[in-house]
């Protein structure tokens, strides 16, 4: 059997054939060996979901036998982290490959808000497409909702789906199709002034409303079909598909297919719908002959809504949930499968992070990563690709709230620094948290006395990330 080439090698003769000319991609070695191609990466990116809400990652009563599957057939990661534990700065951070307080995006941005991402900052799509990527993005994008910010300026060829949380409402000026699909005795005219009904969200293709209110029991399904199309549609040269589900964010819906069908209830419903709809692109992948020239990976953009008791997930081993920077807030389940070139059946516990993915896609396929700007991801293909010996390239990741930074983590040590917490006339102070997560993962045992060294270490490292960000912010984008 012919080895797998090195990524090395393969961005070598990609880079060799494409100054060639076009993307009509060189043989690697003699005629007798497959010919190298640019990979296609597809990332499915759910919403509220849990770190043990995942079969594989120890779900006792929701069924994901896909994702499982995914798992056998690749490498699990148990370390895996978004940079928020809500959803505008997870999204930022993912497609820029930076800390969402680098690119001025902390918070959640809201029908009323009048910023998003900037137009200056790179995307994972922009840097791509000038590889000669097909890109599209199916699903909740949450990064402004306003002309500017929409994906299709940001590098996506195409978009479809709703522009922010399910929870939220339409907002004021958005461009509506000739032809959208309205609700009863509803005009194009009766939507410019917004709409403030809760969880009446409006559905867009690329840069206009075509439903309001958006059907979102059928959501999970339209959005699997979308994906199907534009991968067909694109079989012939590489692509980057970005699936961010609306789900299982509340409020919760499932088709008729898998509704009351989950022994968790409505939750499980959504849950097992996305496993299905993983399955179906999995399938079209193969199907395709696309298998072992696509990487996919499967995570969530923050913990579980625990205050929505049986309408949300479960962290656990992990202590508490979205909102907060403990690690159900912010450790994902992560799975990532490439036939031939990552591991099957493997388990990576080193930590990672979304925002390592953008220079990672860039060495895979050969594109110019930003080198203007700092850009806090790594390149993680060691670990993806099991190479012995592989450590993560973090020397520290850093736990943020809002703008504040709370908590980081080194090696096995996460300190929680000292904080004021709790509301308006309830608020006390909280003096420094030091855990060891190898021995502790659920965040229990507070061993800072015994440790003073390793909380002076911690702090420093803290105390520098504070000062660095401060010189190296960049702004986000405004309207107007």
């Amino acid at each position: 059997m012919t080895r797998g080439i090195s990524r090395r090698e393969f961005v070598k003769a990609v880079g060799g054939a494409m100054a060639a000319g076009g993307l009509s991609l060189a043989a690697v070695g003699a005629s007798s060996k497959p010919q190298a191609r640019l990979p296609n990466f597809v990332v499915v990116f759910t919403d509220d979901q849990g770190y043990q809400d995942v079969g594989c990652f120890g779900s006792p009563s929701i069924k994901t036998p896909r994702l499982d599957r995914m798992a056998a057939e690749g490498r699990r990661f148990t370390d895996f982290y978004v940079a928020a534990s809500v959803c505008t700065p997870s999204r930022a951070a993912l497609l820029t490959g930076c800390y969402a307080q680098r690119v001025s995006l902390p918070g959640v941005l809201f029908p009323r808000s009048n910023v998003g991402i900037s137009d200056k900052e790179v995307t994972i799509a922009q840097m791509l497409k000038a590889r000669g990527y097909a890109t599209c993005c199916i699903g909740k994008w949450h990064l402004g909702h306003h002309p500017q910010f929409l994906p299709t300026r940001h590098g996506f060829d195409h978009y479809f789906g709703i522009p922010y949380s399910n929870d939220m409402w339409l907002a004021a000026d958005m461009a509506v199709a000739a032809d959208a699909k309205l609700g009863p005795g509803l005009k194009p005219a009766d939507l410019k002034p917004g709409i403030k009904k809760r969880s009446h969200v409006p559905l867009m293709r690329d840069e206009q409303v075509v439903e309001y209110p958006a059907d979102q029991a059928t959501l999970t399904k339209r959005y699997t079909e979308e994906a199907i199309r534009f991968i067909t549609a694109n079989k012939g040269r590489p692509f980057f598909l970005y699936l961010p589900h609306t789900m299982p964010h509340i409020p919760l819906f499932a088709s008729k297919a898998f509704k009351g069908k989950s022994a968790r209830g409505l939750y499980g419903d959504v849950i097992e719908e996305i496993d299905w709809s993983t399955g179906q692109i999995l399938d079209t992948l193969r199907t395709l002959g696309l298998d072992e020239h696509t990487l996919v990976i499967f995570t969530s953009d923050n913990g579980p809504w625990l205050s929505m008791k049986k309408n949300g997930g479960c962290a656990l081993p992990l202590r508490d949930g979205k909102f907060s920077v403990y690690e159900g807030g912010m450790r994902e389940p992560c799975i990532m499968r490439w036939p031939g070139r990552i591991p099957a059946g493997t388990v990576c516990s080193e930590l990672a992070t979304t925002m390592d993915l953008l220079p990672t896609f860039a060495g895979l396929a050969g594109a110019a990563a930003p080198t203007d700007r700092v850009v806090d991801g790594k390149d993680i293909w060691p670990l993806m690709a099991g190479t012995r010996g592989a450590r993560s390239p973090h020397e520290a990741f850093f736990y943020f709230r809002g703008n504040g930074l709370q908590a980081v983590r080194s090696g096995d040590w996460k300190l929680h620094l000292p904080r004021t917490v709790g509301r308006r006339g309830k608020r006390r102070k909280v003096g420094a948290q030091l855990y060891n997560l190898r021995q502790d993962v659920g965040e229990k045992q507070n061993v800072a006395d015994q440790h003073p060294e390793v909380v002076g270490r911690l702090q420093a490292m803290a105390a520098k990330m504070a000062e660095e960000l401060k010189k190296n912010r960049r702004p986000c984008g405004r309207v107007g």
